[in-house]
């Protein structure tokens, strides 16, 4: 069955690139709804913009979807990874800014309101996407791929020449709430020159050591340090849910990056879907279900942080 959350839950915090305050409330939504956002800061055109692989506009820092009014929503990553985590389906998020908060960097908030708020079944089948054959997409470097699994699972590979990164590689089966317990609390991470350089360009405005992780060589100059000694993977694999739940509907497939971000995953969506056969609907019976990310979280699953 289809899922909403049962009562609407606002969140409120600061745009990490525009560094202007912003208010979200993601609300309740019929089924075959999907995530869909809605500018309630605009008016006179379409304001609502679907949080949709075929929406989004590549941009190298964070996933940004655009309507074609042009009225766009960005940074939406990791609030739809906690939706995607917590089993939500269906929703409408009212904003009344161009930006997702960044809250902590993470999607513990997201996931601690949702999970709060509770699910609610909707009276329709659930839909999801099996992968029949193998798609893959490279950049230099970079790698995204997705081949056959019977659940969604996430492997990930970064390298990165500062030592408090270093090479770092992590696998997961997202069945059973893992996304909530394992990842969910992984910060956006990223170099002290990169903060200088972005800056310079107008960029990462609300960024704090407060909401990311921030290293320069061996350091980590975030107070506290790392929530988890490999946070950087995690948080990729993070980004990575939230990306591939703009495919619509839940993935019954691995996806593998090696170096991949927002960009890449995104292109591996557009050659999917450009491939009809390599993929395939399956409507999902209680067996298949059992598999989701989402089935079963409690409050229990939520990181301290949270």
């Amino acid at each position: 069955m289809q899922t909403t959350i049962q009562t609407a839950v606002p969140f409120e915090g600061t745009g990490l690139h525009s560094g202007k305050p912003v208010r979200l409330v993601v609300r309740p939504a019929p089924a075959d709804h999907g995530i869909v956002f809605r500018r309630v800061d605009l008016s006179g055109r379409d304001t609502r913009v679907p949080a949709r692989w075929d929406h989004v506009q590549e941009f190298p820092l964070n996933t940004r979807v655009v309507n074609g009014a042009g009225v766009s929503v960005s940074t939406i990553e990791h609030l739809m990874a906690a939706l995607a985590g917590c089993g939500v389906h269906n929703a409408l998020i009212d904003i009344d800014g161009p930006e997702v908060p960044i809250l902590d960097g993470s999607a513990a908030a997201f996931v601690n309101g949702l999970v709060r708020a509770g699910l609610t079944r909707l009276n329709a089948p659930l839909r999801a996407i099996e992968i029949l054959r193998t798609v893959e997409v490279r950049h230099g470097l970079a790698v995204a791929r997705l081949s056959p699994a019977t659940t969604l699972q996430i492997d990930f590979s970064i390298d990165f020449e500062d030592a408090a990164i270093g090479q770092q590689s992590k696998t997961l089966n997202m069945a059973n709430g893992s996304f909530v317990r394992e990842l969910s609390d992984s910060r956006t991470f990223c170099r002290q020159a990169d903060v200088e350089a972005m800056r310079a360009q107008g960029l990462a405005l609300g960024g704090t050591l407060e909401n990311a992780v921030v290293v320069d060589g061996a350091e980590v100059l975030s107070p506290g340090g790392l929530r988890h000694p490999d946070e950087a993977v995690r948080h990729k694999m993070l980004d990575a849910l939230g990306d591939l739940s703009t495919a619509g509907a839940p993935i019954l497939g691995r996806y593998t990056g090696v170096r991949a971000g927002h960009a890449m995953t995104n292109r591996l969506l557009r050659a999917l879907m450009a491939q009809p056969d390599a993929w395939t609907w399956v409507i999902c019976d209680d067996r298949i279900a059992a598999r989701l990310p989402g089935v079963g979280v409690h409050l229990a699953d939520l990181p301290a942080v949270a």
